[in-house]
């Protein structure tokens, strides 16, 4: 579970009751019938005219991959992994890594990486990943969209439901205190299509992009790695085309970190 979007959510509403209350009004008001089917049954009925069912299949999946840490490798996963094998492939040949196939987790460097021992050529290994990565991208744009799309209509939908409020108070133009309910009750709709709108559908997509764009990230350092180790490139070399992926913080750390290694080993060697 990611606490992140847990939290957020849950900050959320607890912001929503306590402005009601703070404001002095019954946070009971947010138990309208009429509001909730209005904005989540209402949004529903957009989103199923705007895309295909087979997008709209996806809602729960999107939902779990919001609420759930992205299993990704990282870049300092990633560097000594290909530091290792560049040394081998230098010393052994490309052919020798065939034994490092059954270790690997991830289908997207695990197929790069069988592509490199087959002896595809440099061009055609960039051109199947990259088209793998735009690929990839475009399906988990179509899956933000549907949030995105959820958020533009839900504050309209909120607007619908105002009105559809205050057609009915106006049936109690007699009656002062309950015209003053109804019309209070009629705004309900909008503040729950605000709400969802920009509270959660907008942030979601946002959440599904910066995931996208994380996992595209990491798979373009895979695809740097697989051509450098290919063309025969030094592990030094292979080293310092994926460390610019590090922010120059973290690179100045990892480079003292290796400083400080080989002064021990220099300690223990004249030991």
């Amino acid at each position: 579970m990611e606490k992140t979007s847990l939290f957020g959510v849950l900050l959320g509403f607890f912001v929503l009751v306590g402005g009601l209350i703070l404001k002095g009004a019954n946070p009971a008001a947010l138990l309208n019938p009429a509001a909730l089917v209005i904005i989540f049954v209402g949004t529903a009925a957009a989103l199923l005219i705007a895309f295909p069912f087979n997008e709209i299949k996806k809602f729960p999946t999107l939902l779990k991959i919001i609420f759930s840490n992205q299993k990704l490798l990282t870049e300092k996963e990633l560097i000594p992994m290909f530091r290792e094998w560049a040394t081998v492939a230098r010393r052994e040949g490309l052919l020798s890594l065939e034994n490092n196939l059954e270790n690997i987790d991830d289908d997207f460097l695990k197929g790069g990486f069988q592509m490199v021992i087959d002896g595809h050529s440099h061009e055609a290994i960039e051109e199947i990943l990259v088209e793998d990565i735009e690929a990839m991208k475009e399906r988990h744009r179509m899956g933000a969209g549907i949030f995105t799309q959820a958020g533009t209509y839900a504050p309209t939908l909120g607007v619908l439901g105002a009105v559809v409020g205050l057609v009915a108070a106006l049936s109690h133009l007699g009656d002062m205190e309950l015209l003053g309910k109804s019309i209070a009750a009629a705004f309900i709709a909008t503040l729950f299509g605000i709400f969802t709108g920009y509270v959660l559908w907008h942030p979601f997509a946002n959440k599904l992009k910066r995931k996208s764009n994380a996992e595209a990230r990491i798979k373009m350092i895979m695809l740097e790695g697989l051509l450098a180790v290919q063309s025969g490139a030094s592990p030094r070399m292979v080293e310092d085309k994926l460390l610019v992926y590090l922010p120059s913080k973290e690179r100045n750390l990892d480079a003292e970190k290796k400083t400080n290694q080989s002064e021990v080993e220099g300690v223990g060697a004249d030991a």
